[in-house]
């Protein structure tokens, strides 16, 4: 039911509410045995479930970001393991610390930034994918796509600061013994 006036929707939804109980035989005294819902009513109820959707969506982010924090800063550790000896001559013939920590810090942001890349492309895909086989408009906005690959590289920024320093702080003299 449509109401031309939204002053008048009480005395609609009154006006209503007798002819339903006319309609389905209610007798007087008895409490009615329909709902009648407005649309604010059902827009509450489409917030609700999907803020609480939302924040479902935004844990599983997060869980996720660290992981995959994790297993990038495990990465860089196998990184600096197998590029012990490198490291060492690069520090015998003068590299600063800061060079090496710089050279870490760029690789892990890179990767990182990479997998945020080819993450959001899928998820282009399927917004395309979403919007060609249903009636949903999934559109996604060009700020949206730079953040998430900004945020990316700043996780491996955070996850690569441990492996980098580890890195940096390897005595030049055990490092060219490393095999």
């Amino acid at each position: 039911m449509k109401v031309k006036d939204p002053k008048l929707l009480d005395a609609a939804e009154d006006e209503l509410v007798g002819i339903m109980r006319r309609a389905r035989s209610t007798p007087p005294g008895k409490p009615d045995d329909f709902a009648i819902n407005r649309a604010e009513q059902l827009a509450s109820v489409y917030n609700q479930l999907t803020g609480a959707l939302y924040g479902v969506a935004v844990a599983i982010g997060f869980i996720t970001l660290l992981v995959g924090g994790i297993g990038i800063m495990n990465i860089m550790l196998v990184s600096v393991r197998e590029r012990t000896r490198e490291i060492g001559v690069r520090r015998a013939l003068g590299a600063r610390k800061r060079t090496i920590v710089l050279q870490f810090i760029l690789e892990a942001v890179v990767v990182s930034a990479l997998g945020g890349a080819l993450g959001t492309a899928v998820g282009l895909l399927g917004a395309k994918v979403v919007s060609w086989v249903s009636p949903l408009a999934a559109t996604v906005k060009l700020s949206t796509v730079f953040f998430g690959v900004g945020f990316a590289a700043a996780v491996g920024l955070v996850f690569g600061i441990w492996p980098a320093a580890r890195a940096a702080n390897l005595d030049p003299v055990e490092a060219l013994r490393h095999e």
